[in-house]
């Protein structure tokens, strides 16, 4: 597993961060969190979010306002860049995702198309 904290390839928001200890508290998961890619949905990648319970050789991992996201070799070029942040908007609160390697979302907002990236 590698870490890294000079070559950040995901940054959490304060307030993404707030969101994540508390949760992460609450699970007694300490401040490990996994942020993955996998294909799905009408536009081809989903995000997802979970504690990280376990790591492995082929992880990497960053640390963002004291937390440590896991991610694995497989997302990384396609989360690399991306901010999170967490937002509340009327009655619905979630991660958001800023992240430059996404060419098109779908219509639900819930999954995505990557540009073409270069290995």
């Amino acid at each position: 597993m590698e870490m890294s904290r000079e070559n950040t390839v995901i940054t959490l928001t304060e307030r993404a961060a707030s969101h994540v200890k508390r949760y992460l508290q609450k699970q007694g998961e300490g401040t490990r969190l996994r942020v993955a890619v996998k294909p799905t949905g009408c536009s081809g990648y989903q995000y997802v979010v979970k504690p990280a319970e376990q790591t492995n050789d082929k992880d990497s991992v960053f640390e963002s306002h004291g937390i440590n996201i896991v991610i694995d070799s497989i997302s990384l070029p396609l989360l690399a860049g991306t901010e999170v942040d967490y937002v509340r908007e009327g009655l619905n609160e979630g991660f958001l995702f800023k992240n430059p390697n996404v060419d098109q979302t779908c219509g639900c907002g819930e999954s995505f198309t990557p540009k073409q990236i270069n290995h």
